[in-house]
Parts: structure tokens; C-alpha cells; sequence
């Protein structure tokens, strides 16, 4: 049996419709990619899995969809306009760029040899825009380069209009934007992509406890939905590797490369960080915004102050922040290679199946007709498949496309757990087969019966 690689998983999600380059069709745009059919339903419903154990079943949570464009001065005060880059080299043969800290100065150079590299330069991640119809400094904006700071200018807005006490967070899911140097791994790094982040407020004094909670729940998290503890790994950031404002953080790492050897096979699919009162006092009036180097800028424009008030010790204070914060295109490809499978059944007949949990499945059920030639056959299908869609709970697709192996194969591909087949018995019976996906053990279903038969097992 073989499990999952890039290459194997990029083949699959072209084939199966679950993502195509961006802009294809004209030769496609580096660091972008579309979710198609069955891709946009599996993100759906990673969002709605995260979204639903952060917000709904937690007592302590809000959620925010803050604006993609925002005031310049946000991301000013945050940092980003002086700090926000990468370092880039030129190759002075070949003329292409690099990202410094991913150049490799012993490969071969398209012009011959080796690259020869210039000296590293900081290269500013933010793509620029103009907001309004005259183009210059005075109008100029950024597409946001994380959500996070969205949430940061909010933290006063929600708080007074929720009567929150503390420790509460807010969630948010939404577009990011940053002009990566070399966008590359599939959907692994990207220059838009979608973030699903929580800043979570505290007192301080209690920010230590509350981020070795929230790394434990979210690792159990992945667990739950179906990562592999093997494949799931734990990165303390080590002091001299912390950003400034940062007092820990603790990096999740995937196997998303089991090519690689040893450590390079783990790479980062969320962070977990305590970053105190840094962006609260940032983007507070009268606060300012600190820099690695001792430097600081005045907040000469915020236009209140953004504290909370304590009314057990009757003073305001400044919260700090644990802030989990995950890429939703990364986290989609973790479950995509985590699920996969290639089987060699009895025989020799090969199978490769997608073994996702049932809530993150793009179709919960296929109904198959038998014979797509046979009216009644294909008018029954056509009802079981309207009567489970119609619950709003249960994704079903109509599948007559082929002959049942082929179905069979097409739906495990897409991670489909059942699949429902109409035969001539069930015109007369009133029974389908119902095959489990991970098993391949088929049984017979009354047809009134199947509505709850197959949520008490996708449940």
C-alpha cells in the first residue's frame, strides 16, 4: 500500500476536480490556484469543521469578518510596512530571483556552472493598490497580508458590544495576500490564499496556561478530523528564532514532504503563539509599535484607547494575546495526503481512495443506478437522491455515468463514504445496497430507513 506524495496528490486533484492552476486557460499565474468542483466543497467544510469547534462549541468565542482593503495606517502601526519582507538574491547570470533562505548556491545555473548570487536585499511582501480614482502615495493601500490585524482594530468594537469579560477570542476566516518571491508546492506556499486565525484575549499572568491549552486543543483537533499522530509534529520555537513581540511559540508540522529525509519532511501547517500585549499596544491611542531593534513608533492617529477594565483590581489594562493561526490551503492539503491511500486488492486490482473523515467529505453519498438504460431504475435513483440532498445535512450525488466498478473507483477517489446502488431487486423490494467506502462491505437498506442509517454512521 502506498500513501501520499505531492506529485501524487497534484495528479489527483486534476483529475478529480478538486483544484486547476489559476488562470489556466492563458498559461496560468504562478502562486495561484482554483478550487473546482469537489475542492471547493472539501475547503467548505474544513472551515465549517474549525469554525464550528472554535466558535460554536466554545462559550468563550466571537466571530469577525473583517475588510480585505483597510486604512494604511493598520499596517503601519502593526509593523508591516517596514518589517514585512523577505530576503531576495539575483542570480547575476540567469537573472532569476530567489528567496534567500530557500536558495540553493549549489545548483546548476541554466547559464552553466553554479547561480552567483547578489548579496540578500529585504524584499516587501504586500501587494500595493490605490484606493479611489487618482493614483498616488496619499491613496495608496495594501491587500491585507494576514487577518489577524483585522481582528486587532476590532478588539474595542467587540468588546463593548458584546460585554465580554476576560479571556474571550475572536475567530476569523478570510483572503490573505503576499507577493511571494517563489511560490511553489502546490498549494503549499502561495500568493493568495485563505487563513483561519483566533486571537484570543487574557489576563496577563495566565497567558502561559492558556497557550499550552490552546496547543492542545488544537492538535486534538487534527486528530479528531483524522491526521495521524506520525504525521503531526510539535516545534518550540527557540528563543533566538522568536519574533520580537513573541514570548513562545510552538509551530504544528506536517509530513507534507515524505520524499525529503529525516526532519525536511515537516513543515509548518499552523502556529500557536503568545504574543503578549505587543498588537494591542500598537494600535492603541497614545501606544506605540516596537521594533527588533529598540526602535519604536508613536501611535499618533489611533483614536481611542483599546484596553479592557478590570473590575476586580478597578483598572484598565492591556490584554495579551494567544494567537493560533493556521492557513486554510495548507490544512486542506494535510487532510488531502493524510487520507490518501493506494491499495492493492485481492487479485492484483489496484484502488486509490481518499479516507476523509465524513464531515470534511466533498459528497457524503452517490446514488448509482444499475442500468442508466432503465427508466424506473435511474427515476428511483433520481428520488433517493433528492430525498437525502433535501435534508441540508447530507451532500449526495447522482452517479450514472459509467459502469458500478467505475462509479466505485470515481467516488472513492473523492473520498466519498457511501455509496448507494439501485438494482432490479429495488424496484421490487424497496432496497438499495449501500458499499462503505474504507471497508468495501455492501449490504441491503430499506429505502425509508436510509436517511438515518446513514447519519448515524456519518455522525
Amino acid at each position: 500500500m502506498a500513501g501520499a506524495t505531492m506529485d501524487r496528490i497534484v495528479s489527483l486533484c486534476k483529475r478529480r476536480g478538486f483544484l486547476f492552476q489559476g488562470s489556466e486557460l492563458y498559461g496560468g499565474l504562478q502562486g495561484t490556484w482554483d478550487y473546482g468542483p469537489m475542492g471547493v466543497e472539501l475547503k467548505n467544510n474544513v472551515k465549517r469543521a474549525w469554525w464550528r469547534a472554535n466558535v460554536y462549541e466554545r462559550d468563550d468565542m466571537e466571530g469577525l469578518d473583517a475588510a480585505i482593503l483597510m486604512n494604511r495606517l493598520v499596517l503601519k502601526y502593526s509593523g508591516h510596512e517596514a518589517t514585512f519582507s523577505d530576503p531576495l538574491v539575483d542570480c547575476r547570470k540567469c537573472k532569476r530571483r530567489f528567496r534567500a533562505d530557500h536558495a540553493d548556491p549549489t545548483e546548476k545555473c541554466s547559464e552553466g556552472g553554479a547561480h552567483n548570487f547578489t548579496e540578500p536585499r529585504p524584499f516587501n511582501l504586500m501587494f500595493k493598490t490605490t484606493v479611489g480614482p487618482i493614483e498616488s502615495d496619499d491613496n495608496m493601500a495594501y491587500l491585507r497580508p494576514e487577518t489577524a490585524q483585522g481582528i486587532f482594530v476590532n478588539f474595542k468594537n467587540v468588546l463593548d458590544s458584546t460585554n465580554r469579560k476576560l479571556p474571550f477570542g475572536i475567530a476569523q476566516i478570510g483572503k490573505a495576500y503576499r507577493n511571494e518571491i517563489t511560490p511553489k508546492n502546490f498549494i503549499f506556499r502561495v500568493r493568495e490564499f485563505e487563513q483561519m486565525e483566533i486571537e484570543y484575549f487574557v489576563m496577563p499572568g495566565t497567558d502561559e496556561d492558556w497557550h499550552a491549552r490552546w496547543i492542545a486543543d488544537r492538535v486534538a483537533w487534527y486528530h479528531h478530523y483524522g491526521i495521524k499522530t506520525e504525521n503531526l509534529r510539535q516545534l518550540v520555537q527557540p528563543p533566538e528564532e522568536l519574533s520580537h513581540y513573541s514570548k513562545a511559540t510552538t509551530d504544528l508540522l506536517y509530513r507534507f514532504f515524505p520524499e525529503r529525509e529525516g526532519d525536511k519532511q515537516f513543515e509548518e501547517v499552523e502556529g500557536i503563539a503568545n504574543r503578549q500585549d505587543y498588537d494591542l499596544t500598537c494600535h492603541t491611542k497614545g501606544g506605540k509599535t516596537g521594533f527588533k531593534d529598540g526602535s519604536s513608533i508613536p501611535n499618533e492617529h489611533a483614536v481611542l484607547k483599546q484596553t479592557y477594565f478590570d473590575v476586580a483590581t478597578n483598572q484598565h489594562l492591556t490584554p495579551y494575546v494567544i494567537e493560533p493561526s493556521g492557513g486554510v490551503d495548507r490544512i486542506t492539503l494535510a487532510f488531502l495526503m493524510d487520507a490518501y491511500e493506494e491499495q492493492v486488492l485481492e487479485g492484483g486490482k489496484e484502488r486509490t481512495v481518499l479516507h476523509l473523515h465524513p464531515d470534511l467529505a466533498p459528497v457524503k453519498v452517490a446514488v448509482i443506478p444499475l442500468a442508466r438504460n432503465k427508466p424506473d431504475m435511474v427515476e428511483l435513483a433520481k428520488k433517493i437522491k433528492r430525498n437525502l440532498q433535501a435534508t441540508g445535512r447530507l451532500r449526495t450525488l447522482l452517479d450514472d455515468s459509467g459502469n458500478i466498478g467505475k462509479c466505485y473507483a470515481r467516488q472513492d477517489e473523492i473520498g466519498t463514504p457511501f455509496c448507494l446502488t439501485v438494482d432490479h431487486q429495488s424496484l421490487e423490494d424497496h432496497q438499495v445496497t449501500v458499499r462503505h467506502r474504507d471497508t468495501m462491505a455492501q449490504e441491503r437498506i430499506a429505502i425509508d430507513a436510509l436517511e438515518r442509517y446513514l447519519e448515524e454512521r456519518l455522525r
